[in-house]
């Protein structure tokens, strides 16, 4: 027997393969690319998972049928199984579970007690900005592609939260964080970690008018279920999860009855517990999460026992990075050009609605009203803060959700979009507008976003006098022009010391 035949080169094989290298890889050099190249995961990530997807060098093809639309057959070597033969439904519980994960350790890693003396600045970005944000996407989908209405609120929605994944990539673990005032990431990290929660209100706003006959059914079930029972019921849920877990974990610590690695265990697997009561209750997940993770370390012990773990950089590396090499072999290219039910899309909609999202969702709105918020005290930090709303696994995630609703009346999309005949309703035209407009996004939102660091490192190492250049990949320590470090907020010594 020959030795090759030995090499068993599955499609899952080469996966594991593959996805180990990068990230060995990027470990042995994480801090240089972050520190002086000005770099983060996400975008390098993707990347990669684009040059090895089906529409690269064909090595890593979860769900080829999903990416290549009907052409997926073409592809010789993987015609029969079509990759991995994931679906969306694979794709969406990662998506869960990294989204739940990256939100419970945003609410694990603010100051203590920092929503109740925050809770005006966080408000203002999660409630009215939020909504603006919202009406303004509608506004682009519905002209821009010909949708209707209650579609165009779907798919707002699932562009409407900051993601706590992209964010946790850019505003931590990097000299260039430093640059930011600590309020600022603060607010950001706390915003990114609510919103993704409070999305849902929004979203079901689109879906039950797509799926309900009567406007009074429609405004009661969005009341009693999306805002009372997901929302609310699910915000104290975490609360309370992440209460007692806290009172349980000092028991058990004080008593001697874990070892240092325990802690690690139990922060993961609390996580992965407040996901898993959020999908069984059918409450909104990420708001368990979050406010697990707040609630967990709201006092400020469970931070000071695992400070040296440094633990958002295990998920930023092993996770985070993982899920985006995903999502870049993922990305369903057939979809971004006309179809029978999609004629509106084409590549150069898609762009003018990316460049119509990026400038106007989020940062005329901050700049409107961002003298009410009293993290944001100038207005070179409102520019940030208003450019600084990344679009990317929390809005795969809600996307997936509003196609299986409008698919079968569930959580549970089918595998692949279904084919419809014509003529087609609205809602067989939304299962199909929805995800490649969310996906093109997501894309368009990781690279700029990603790569923003880089380019304001870049820009302010040139504004700088020559002499006080040291070189073109020198980190850049210096805080940023226009930003106020001191004093950041505004409290006495004694309250300054609680959050930091």
């Amino acid at each position: 027997m020959a030795v090759w035949e030995q090499i068993e080169a599955t499609p899952s094989h080469v996966t594991y393969l593959i996805l180990s290298t990068f990230l060995i890889s990027y470990a042995l050099g994480a801090a240089f690319i972050r520190n002086r190249l000005h770099l983060s995961e996400p975008p390098i990530a993707l990347l990669v998972g684009i040059a090895l997807g089906p529409k690269g060098l064909g090595w890593l093809t979860p769900n080829l049928r999903g990416v290549l639309g009907d052409h997926w057959k073409d592809n010789a070597a993987n015609s029969e199984l079509g990759g991995w033969g994931w679906g969306d439904d694979v794709v969406q519980e990662m998506a869960r579970i990294i989204v739940g994960v990256q939100v419970f350790t945003t609410g694990l890693s603010l100051p203590r007690h920092y929503m109740r003396r925050h809770w005006k600045s966080v408000l203002w970005l999660v409630a009215p900005i939020m909504a603006v944000s919202w009406l303004i996407c509608a506004a682009f989908v519905t002209f821009i592609f010909d949708a209707d209405f209650p579609t165009a609120l779907t798919i707002a929605a699932c562009l409407t939260p900051t993601d706590p994944v992209l964010s946790s990539s850019i505003l931590s673990n990097s000299q260039f964080s430093n640059r930011v005032p600590k309020r600022i990431k603060d607010m950001l990290s706390a915003e990114s970690g609510v919103n993704d929660g409070t999305a849902f209100p929004f979203l079901f706003a689109g879906l039950v008018l797509l799926t309900k006959d009567s406007a009074g059914e429609a405004v009661k079930e969005w009341f009693l279920i999306t805002i009372l029972w997901q929302c609310c019921f699910g915000l104290l849920t975490g609360l309370i999860l992440g209460t007692a877990a806290n009172r349980v974990l000092r028991i058990s610590s004080k008593s001697g009855f874990m070892d240092p690695s325990g802690f690690i265990v139990f922060y993961l697997l609390l996580a992965l517990l407040s996901c898993g009561i959020g999908s069984t209750l059918g409450a909104d997940d990420f708001l368990v999460a979050f406010g697990a993770g707040y609630g967990f370390a709201r006092d400020g012990w469970f931070s000071k026992k695992t400070k040296e773990a440094d633990l958002p950089d295990v998920i930023d590396l092993l996770l985070n990075s993982a899920m985006f090499v995903f999502l870049g072999s993922l990305i369903p290219w057939y979809a971004f050009e006309p179809t029978t039910i999609t004629p509106s899309i084409t590549p150069g909609k898609l762009i003018g609605f990316l460049v119509l999202v990026l400038l106007f969702r989020r940062l005329p709105i901050i700049l409107c009203c961002y003298r009410w918020i009293p993290d944001i005290r100038t207005l070179r930090e409102a520019l940030f803060c208003g450019h600084f709303g990344p679009m990317g696994l929390g809005a795969i995630f809600l996307a997936i959700e509003a196609r299986a609703q409008l698919e079968n009346g569930t959580s549970l999309p089918e595998k692949n979009p279904p084919e419809y005949g014509y003529p087609y309703t609205n809602r067989e035209r939304a299962v199909h507008l929805i995800w490649p407009l969310v996906c093109f996004i997501v894309l368009g939102s990781t690279m700029i976003h990603g790569l923003s660091v880089a380019a304001m490192s870049v820009y302010s190492h040139f504004k700088r006098p020559k002499e006080n250049r040291a070189g073109i990949l020198a980190a850049e320590t210096d805080p940023l022009e226009g930003m106020e470090h001191s004093d950041e907020y505004g409290n006495s010594a004694s309250e300054d010391s609680e959050d930091d």
